[in-house]
C-alpha cells in the first residue's frame, strides 16, 4: 500500500496543465508516441532530454546518459493521470552535424480506478449553496480513473471557498489519497469542518474627497451581514468606476474571534477634478468626427459631476451639456439634467434640435430603467426635388419616455459597449405640443453565441413602430431611417426610407432589420466574417425589405472590434419598395441593383 497525500509530480502535473507543447526544433528531435494531450506535455516536463536540448555542449556521452533516465523519467511523468505500471521504450538516432532524433514510444498500461471517494463539508457552512455547488461540479467518482490534479483542484477549492466566506475557522480534518498500485485501485477521503461563519465589521473610511455618508452607499455590504470577501472586491470596483477617486484600497482586517466579526478598512485618494479631452475618428456613418470634452468629476462633496462636449461631423454637429447628481445607489442611479443642440442630416432631412431633458436612471437586478421627459424644439427643413421646392417646419413638444436596458449580472455602474436588450416607449399627445398624437416603441436587440472554440454567430435585430394617424406630421427626428454599418450593411446610411416626389427621403413610422453573421477567428487577434442583413424603414408592414449579402475582416482591439465589411446588396430600393420608381418597369437596366459598398466600423469586442 502507498500513501501519497501529496506529491512533487503533482505540482508538476499542475504546471503541465497550463504549458504549451514546445515543438521540437532544436539539436534533439524528441519523438513521443502513445499518449497525447495533457498527458505528452507533462512528459515532455519530467525529461532531461527537453530541458538540455538547446544546450550547446551536448555530446554522444551525454546524449546517452539523458536517453538513460528517460524511460524512468516518463514513467514518474504518468503517475499522476493514474498510470503506475506505464512501459516505456527509447532509442536515440545520431543524425550528424550534432543532431539527434530521440524516440520514445509509451504504453500507459492499466490505470488506477476510485473505489472510494468520501467527501463532506461539517459545521455552518455544510449547508452552504456555494460549497454544495463546489461538491456536485467535482469530478471525483468511484469507478473513474485516478488524477492527481483533480484532488489537489477539490482540496484548494474548499480552502478557497471557506476562506472567500469568512469561515475563518475552517479546517479539513480528514485529507487523505490512498493508492494500490498492485491492485489498480484507490480511495479519496475528505471532509471540512468549517466552523462558524464570520460576519462584517465595523468599516472605517479614510479619504477627504466626499461626504462620508454617499461614500458609505457605494458598500456592496452591510456592517454585520455574514461576510463574503467578493464584496470587498465589488466594493473597490465601484468606487474605482465612480472615478471620483485616483486611487482605492479596500482591504479586510484581522478578525475577531470573540464577536466573529472581520473589519473592513476603505483608503481613498481623491481623483483630478477636471478632465479634457480631444477625439477624433471615422466611420462610414459618421464620416469624419472630432469632440472636445470637458468633465468636472466632483463639482461639490455630495458627488454632482458635469459634462460639456461639443462634436464636429460630416453628417452631426453637437453641443452637449449634462449635470448629474447621485441618488439612491450612487454607483447605479442617478438624477440627470441634459441639454442639448445638434444638427443632424437624416435621409433628405436637415433637423436642427434644441432640447432640455431631466431622467431618473434606476437599476433593479439585471434591468436599467430610465424615465425621462424631454423639452424639445425641432426644426425641419427637407430637401427639394424636381417636382417640389424644399419646405420647413417648426414643433416645440414635450416627449416623455421610459426606456429599460439589460444589464450584466452584478453591473457596477460601468461604460457598455453593448446591450443585449433594450426597449423604450415615448411619445406626445397635442396637449404636449405635438402635431398628432403619437406612440412609439423602439427595441434593439444583439447577442453572440459561441458555436465552437473558433467560430461565433452574431445576431442583431431592430425593431421599431409608431402609431400615429398621420406619419407627415411627425418630427424629423422621430421617424425611422435604415442602412448602415449597424443596419443593412451595402446601403449608405439612413438611405433606406420611403420617398416622396421620385427621389426625397422623408423617413418612416416604422423600422425591421436583422443581421446574421458567422465569425471565425484566426491568429493575432484577428477574425473574418461572413453576414447576411435584411430590413427597411416603412410606413406600413408588409411592404418590401431590402438584403444585402457581404464579407469582413475584425480587427479586435483591448477594448472593442474594428471592422471592415464589403457588403453587396441583393435589392434596388428605388424599384423594391411600397411605391417604386416608374421607370424601374420602362427603362431596361434603371432597377439594376447598386454596386457593392464598402463599411469601416468599432462594435462590442466579440
Amino acid at each position: 500500500m502507498v500513501r501519497s497525500p501529496s506529491s512533487i509530480g503533482i505540482v508538476l502535473c499542475l504546471a503541465s496543465l497550463a504549458a504549451a507543447s514546445v515543438p521540437a526544433v532544436a539539436d534533439i528531435n524528441i519523438e513521443i508516441n502513445g499518449v497525447d494531450g495533457a498527458m505528452r506535455r507533462n512528459v515532455l516536463i519530467f525529461l532531461s532530454l527537453e530541458r538540455y536540448k538547446n544546450r550547446d555542449d551536448l555530446d554522444q556521452s551525454l546524449i546517452e546518459r539523458l536517453q538513460e533516465r528517460a524511460e524512468r523519467e516518463a514513467a514518474d511523468a504518468l503517475r499522476p493521470f493514474g498510470y503506475y505500471e506505464a512501459t516505456v521504450t527509447s532509442n536515440v538516432e545520431a543524425l550528424g552535424e550534432g543532431r539527434w532524433r530521440a524516440r520514445l514510444n509509451i504504453s500507459p498500461g492499466k490505470p488506477v480506478i476510485l473505489e472510494e471517494v468520501s467527501i463532506g463539508v461539517t459545521g455552518a457552512g455544510g449547508e452552504d449553496r456555494a460549497f454544495q455547488s463546489l461538491l456536485s461540479a467535482a469530478s471525483l467518482k468511484r469507478g473513474d480513473r485516478l488524477e492527481h490534479v483533480k484532488y489537489d483542484s477539490l482540496k484548494d477549492g474548499l480552502r478557497r471557498t471557506a476562506a472567500t466566506l469568512g469561515y475563518v475557522d475552517a479546517k479539513l480534518t480528514i485529507s487523505e489519497l490512498v493508492i494500490d498500485p498492485e491492485n489498480y485501485s484507490a480511495s479519496i477521503r475528505l471532509a471540512m469542518d468549517t466552523g462558524e461563519r464570520y460576519r462584517f465589521g465595523a468599516t472605517t473610511i479614510e479619504q477627504r474627497s466626499l461626504d462620508e455618508s454617499l461614500l458609505r452607499r457605494f458598500l456592496r455590504y452591510e456592517e454585520l451581514a455574514p461576510y463574503d470577501a467578493t464584496q470587498l472586491l465589488r466594493t473597490q470596483f465601484a468606487l474605482d468606476d465612480s472615478q471620483y477617486f485616483s486611487n482605492v484600497e479596500v482591504l479586510a482586517g484581522s478578525p475577531d474571534p470573540s464577536s466573529r466579526v472581520i473589519p473592513v478598512s476603505i483608503r481613498a485618494e481623491p481623483n483630478r477634478r477636471n478632465r479634457y479631452s480631444v477625439g477624433a475618428g471615422y466611420a462610414t456613418d459618421s464620416k469624419a468626427r472630432g469632440t472636445l470634452t470637458w468633465e468636472n468629476r466632483r463639482l461639490n462633496d455630495r458627488g454632482h459631476r458635469s459634462r460639456a462636449e461639443i462634436k464636429a461631423g460630416q453628417l452631426e454637429q453637437s453641443i452637449e451639456a449634462r449635470y448629474l447628481v447621485p441618488i439612491g445607489d450612487p454607483a447605479l442611479e442617478k438624477l440627470g439634467f441634459e441639454w442639448r443642440y445638434a444638427r443632424d442630416e437624416l435621409g433628405d432631412l436637415d433637423t436642427r434640435t434644441t432640447r432640455f431633458q431631466p431622467s431618473v436612471t434606476r437599476v433593479d437586478g439585471e434591468w436599467q430603467r430610465v424615465m425621462f421627459a424631454s423639452l424639445s424644439r425641432v426644426r425641419t427643413i427637407t430637401a427639394g426635388s424636381a417636382n417640389r421646392s424644399g419646405f420647413e417646419e417648426s414643433t416645440t413638444l414635450v416627449i416623455p419616455g421610459i426606456s429599460y436596458a439589460s444589464v450584466p449580472r452584478g453591473y457596477l455602474g460601468e461604460a457598455l459597449f453593448s446591450r443585449a436588450l433594450y426597449a423604450e416607449l415615448r411619445g406626445s399627445a397635442t396637449g404636449l405640443g405635438a402635431e398628432e398624437d403619437y406612440l412609439q416603441l423602439r427595441i434593439e436587440a444583439e447577442r453572440v453565441f459561441d458555436l465552437a472554440p473558433r467560430w461565433h454567430l452574431f445576431l442583431r435585430g431592430q425593431v421599431g413602430a409608431t402609431w400615429v394617424s398621420d406619419a407627415t406630421k411627425l418630427p424629423g427626428t422621430e421617424r425611422f431611417f435604415a442602412g448602415g454599418d449597424r443596419s443593412v450593411r451595402g446601403f449608405g446610411f439612413n438611405d433606406l426610407s420611403p420617398i416622396e416626389d421620385g427621389s426625397t427621403k422623408v423617413g418612416a413610422r416604422h423600422l425591421a432589420t436583422g443581421t446574421l453573421e458567422v465569425i471565425r477567428d484566426l491568429p493575432r487577434n484577428l477574425g473574418i466574417a461572413a453576414f447576411v442583413d435584411v430590413g427597411n424603414a416603412f410606413d406600413s408592414f408588409g411592404d418590401p425589405v431590402q438584403y444585402s449579402i457581404g464579407i469582413g475582416v475584425r480587427f479586435r482591439l483591448p477594448i472593442v472590434t474594428l471592422g471592415i465589411d464589403i457588403a453587396q446588396p441583393l435589392t434596388n430600393p428605388v424599384c423594391r419598395s411600397a411605391n417604386p420608381d416608374p421607370r424601374c418597369n420602362l427603362e431596361p437596366g434603371f432597377d439594376k441593383r447598386p454596386g457593392p459598398r464598402l463599411h469601416f466600423n468599432f462594435s462590442p469586442k466579440l
